[in-house]
């Protein structure tokens, strides 16, 4: 069974960008060829941390990050800052510092940051994958469960947003509480974020523009890829998206939102071959 508290051989780093520092988990030989990893809404590094040893396997240097405000990396100095566009500016910084020709995967409102980064500058990515991410702004229950939340963050702060979530997932049917281990790491993550990036991501995921035709013109090669049961944006919405872009399009098995630690093995095959097609 694997979860987000299974890293493998990846070690802990930080990317010291001007000022900002990233935190991440590293793994493979430097002089392999780059991965960048981007984590989702109120997720981590953690959320790869069962693909990277396979990832470096595969004959890949892989970095998993923490965005600016989530979990271990520093926060921003107000809600705006957490637009896709302007998160896209540290992603261009590491890419930097990893070498030419990255290979960019973005899980969910991870996705919206790699997408704008790509925009920006295309030719620092040799591809990008979309992983259960969306071609404009969350719709259907997520959505719902946000806008729900909203008032509670502004009254009760990250602990109150976080026992309603806890309360909510407990009362769904096919809930599965986790182990003491991951419920302890589940809570210090999210506690460990910023207010702001929690209120400024959340606001992104509800009015972000489609920009499917932008990516798209810019000849990058993409793969969409999702669980089976995704139940953030429906598999029939990020199928459209996939056929818009002319890119790969992969359904991952026995997988919902979370493909990376609800199936590694299927995810990182996946991710392998489209690398190893990108010229």
């Amino acid at each position: 069974m694997t979860d987000q508290l299974t890293i493998g051989a990846a070690e802990r780093r930080c990317i010291e960008l001007p000022a900002q520092r990233i935190a991440a988990l590293q793994a493979g030989s430097p002089d392999a060829e780059p991965v960048l990893l981007v984590p989702g809404y109120t997720g981590s590094k953690e959320d790869f941390g069962p693909v990277l040893d396979l990832i470096a396997a595969a004959g890949f240097f892989v970095t998993a990050i923490d965005l600016p405000g989530q979990f271990e990396s520093p926060g921003l100095a107000a809600p705006d800052d957490y637009q896709p566009d302007n998160l896209a500016t540290y992603l261009l910084g590491i890419a930097d510092q990893l070498g030419p020709d990255v290979h960019l995967l973005g899980h969910s409102f991870g996705g919206l940051v790699a997408r704008a980064a790509v925009i920006a500058q295309p030719d620092r990515f040799a591809s990008l994958v979309l992983l259960s991410s969306g071609p404009a702004q969350l719709a259907g229950t997520r959505r719902v469960t946000m806008d729900q939340l909203q008032p509670v963050l502004a009254s009760s702060g990250l602990p109150g947003v976080f026992a309603a979530m806890q309360a909510a997932a407990a009362g769904d049917p096919g809930f599965v509480a986790p182990t003491p281990e991951l419920a302890d790491f589940f809570e210090r993550r999210f506690l460990g974020g910023s207010p702001d990036m929690l209120q400024g991501m959340g606001d992104a995921l509800r009015h972000e523009p489609d920009r499917v035709a932008e990516l798209a013109a810019t000849a990058v090669r993409v793969l969409v890829a999702h669980g089976a049961d995704d139940d953030a944006w429906l598999p029939a919405t990020q199928h459209e998206m996939a056929e818009r872009l002319g890119a790969h399009y992969v359904v991952i098995p026995d997988a919902a939102h979370s493909a990376a630690v609800e199936n590694p093995a299927a995810s990182v095959a996946a991710f392998v071959e489209f690398w190893r097609e990108s010229p």
